[in-house]
């Protein structure tokens, strides 16, 4: 399978998750190779092929990094679990600075053992921003809080609703903190497009994530994200309504699959690129 022909793939960016079948010089010579300018990256892999040697790579093949995942996890109630994750958030941050990101995407943790108060473990997460947002300005790192769907309220992230994203960004400046906007995440919300509206008049549309929604979910939930058109999200309806506002940065393929991770990538990458010029753009 090839690219399509003729189809503006331009703000097309392969996320590494995606691919995860293929190494970090795999990724950046296969997206290179596949027209694709831009990829989302996670930092063990990074870390694991060292940072300053990703950033080498990514620039030698041409490719901008529209996003590094991630950081968070804040919803420690102990004083040594709040340190230590402030510590890696600070890392994170100097990470995205050295692979040239503007985003660092925030998964802002699930309750604690034990907890119940999902109200008191938001407002862990909006302190820990507060803490971090000047340490981020000042190495040109924008942080992008990530709601996720509510299964992954109790164990994974506490904020699940766009709307919950943005009365936390809210708080800090524009250009500091803003809001990501996954499909996979927030198609089932009937106020996400109201939702998106405001966070593009206040300039908070920090990335757009893109994975479609297929049941039955795996056992786990997590790798459960679907191919885009496989399932029952509208990509376009939503990728019109984020460019409605204003915006036109990267559109970033985020899927989880291991049935993906199973196939021969450069075929897969073609593939994504296909399905995008025809259910996304």
């Amino acid at each position: 399978m090839t690219a399509p022909a003729g189809r503006d793939l331009a703000r097309l960016s392969i996320n590494q998750e995606t691919v995860k079948q293929w190494s970090l010089p795999e990724l950046a010579e296969g997206c290179a190779a596949a027209g694709i300018g831009a990829v989302g990256l996670w930092r063990a892999p990074v870390q694991e092929y060292g940072l300053r040697r990703a950033a080498r790579l990514m620039r030698d093949h041409g490719l901008t990094v529209t996003s590094l995942c991630r950081g968070g996890f804040f919803t420690a109630t102990d004083p040594d679990g709040r340190a230590a994750a402030l510590d890696d958030n600070r890392a994170a941050i100097d990470e995205a600075a050295e692979l040239e990101t503007g985003t660092l995407v925030l998964v802002s943790g699930g309750l604690p053992p034990g907890d119940r108060d999902i109200a008191a473990a938001r407002e862990r997460v909006a302190d820990a921003i507060g803490d971090l947002a000047p340490y981020a300005a000042e190495r040109g790192v924008r942080l992008a809080i990530e709601p996720l769907h509510p299964m992954f309220a109790s164990d994974r992230c506490v904020v699940s609703t766009l709307g919950q994203a943005l009365d936390i960004a809210e708080r800090f400046p524009a250009d500091r903190v803003g809001v990501v906007v996954d499909t996979y995440h927030l198609w089932w919300d009937d106020l996400a497009p109201a939702q998106i509206v405001r966070a593009g008049a206040g300039g908070r549309l920090a990335c757009f994530q893109v994975a479609d929604w297929v049941t039955p979910l795996p056992e786990g939930v997590l790798l459960g994200r679907g191919q885009l058109g496989d399932g029952c999200v509208d990509l376009r309806g939503l990728r019109e309504q984020v460019d409605a506002t204003g915006f036109r940065g990267p559109v970033e393929v985020e899927i989880f699959n291991p049935a993906l991770w199973a196939r021969d990538g450069a075929e897969l990458v073609a593939e994504i690129a296909d399905r995008y010029a025809r259910h996304v753009l």
